[in-house]
């Protein structure tokens, strides 16, 4: 969630692919060469928002909530997004394959999804995100710390179900707003948290419909945190009134740059939790919205 670089929260991402195909391979070499500059620029890039993301992510309830109380029922955000893709693909006749997690920041949702799908991409513009999500990937399991008090830390380790074949994923650098046009399709494509930090969503929201395979599912969760500070005014999908006075928001966009390429079949309000410190918290509820391609 630095005008030009919002890797934390998702402003830019891309994809890569498990196919290597040569054009998708010298995507991936142009982008592996950029991660010094991105790493350099990003004012994001730190340990302390990788650890933060590290616990939203993996954190237990005790971990997160050490009190006698408080919205437990929005913990493990990113688990709950991959269910609710799951819970619309396991209906479909056809065997799921493939399935892509843009903005997948340090990778839950991505883990989770190989629970359903054979292939699973995930996305972020944070190299130190792609990073971590790779640590992962390779040991099962990663050490962070978590910010108590001023200079005060805890030690934890984040740890993916060992049920999960972590070997079904792959995580890449890239940029939403520019996707390579041979990338191909999927069954499933999650965005969560990711349209109001883009510099163009609109320009996202047009590559989605060649990018879900026909009869496959959609899954679009924001807050609708739509802020200058990520985007152009003049790129603003809602939160303003147009030039006749009327109140234009994120959801009536959402229904009108996709209602043609998709049905909308579910919506629902998602809570989640982010922890800063012992004492200091984000709470925010984004909309969920869950799309079928035509």
């Amino acid at each position: 969630m630095a005008s030009t670089i919002f890797g934390v929260d998702h402003r830019y991402l891309a994809l890569g692919a498990f196919g290597v195909s040569s054009g998708i391979a010298i995507y991936y070499a142009w982008k592996a060469s950029q991660a010094t500059h991105y790493k350099k620029t990003n004012v994001y890039e730190s340990k302390k928002l990788l650890n933060e993301y590290l616990v939203f992510h993996y954190g237990t309830t005790q971990e997160i909530l050490p009190h006698q109380f408080g919205p437990i029922d929005s913990l493990d955000f990113p688990k709950r997004c991959a269910e609710l893709c799951i819970s619309h693909c396991t209906d479909s006749k056809s065997k799921m394959m493939r399935a892509l997690d843009i903005g997948c920041a340090v990778g839950r949702s991505s883990f989770e999804l190989c629970k359903q799908f054979e292939k699973v991409v995930g996305i972020d513009f944070s190299q130190s995100f792609i990073d971590a999500c790779n640590t992962l990937k390779q040991d099962g399991r990663m050490n962070y710390w978590i910010l108590n008090e001023g200079h005060l830390t805890s030690d934890l380790t984040a740890v993916i179900d060992p049920e999960i074949d972590r070997s079904r994923t792959f995580f890449q650098q890239g940029d939403a707003c520019n996707l390579p046009k041979s990338f191909g399709q999927f069954d499933c494509v999650l965005a969560a948290n990711l349209i109001c930090r883009l510099p163009d969503p609109f320009k996202f929201f047009q590559r989605l419909p060649s990018l879900v395979a026909h009869g496959g599912i959609l899954v679009i969760t924001s807050p609708y945190s739509i802020m200058e500070e990520f985007t152009p005014k003049a790129k603003w999908f809602g939160g303003y009134r147009d030039s006749s006075g009327q109140v234009v928001t994120g959801f009536m966009t959402l229904q009108q740059c996709l209602g043609y390429d998709f049905d909308l079949i579910e919506q629902r309000d998602m809570p989640f939790f982010i922890r800063e410190t012992s004492r200091k918290n984000q709470w925010t509820v984004a909309h969920a919205t869950v799309w079928k391609r035509k």
